[in-house]
């Protein structure tokens, strides 16, 4: 898994910002976040603050819920990519979806509650 540095900048890239446009959606100035992506140590709630401008979550997850989250996600990725045009396509109930209890709710669990 990539560093959490390596994946904010990779989202900033993918949402076609520049870290000046991290100056407006966050409130830090251009050198701040230049330094955050490139050896920066920073704050919880500076990376909550760069979360919420990237238009993302941070969220722990626990390393025994690890592979099935990222299988969720790596499903979600290849169902959800649609034609050439880039829209998402609504995927199909195959059998393995339907005996798949992460189909339905992909973070049952996650918090320790029953599953």
């Amino acid at each position: 898994m990539n560093s959490l540095l390596e994946q904010i900048k990779k989202r900033r890239i993918a949402l076609k910002l520049k870290q000046h446009d991290m100056m407006l959606r966050v409130g830090i100035s251009r050198q701040q976040y230049q330094r955050l992506e490139s050896k920066g140590n920073p704050r919880l709630d500076t990376l909550e603050l760069v979360a919420k401008g990237l238009k993302s979550e941070l969220l722990l997850i626990p390393q025994e819920k690890l592979n099935a989250v990222l299988a969720v996600l790596a499903d979600d990725t290849i169902s959800n990519s649609g034609p050439s045009t880039g829209a998402p396509t609504k995927p199909s109930q195959t059998g393995k979806e339907q005996c798949n209890p992460l189909a339905d709710d992909p973070w049952q669990g996650l918090q320790g509650e029953n599953e």
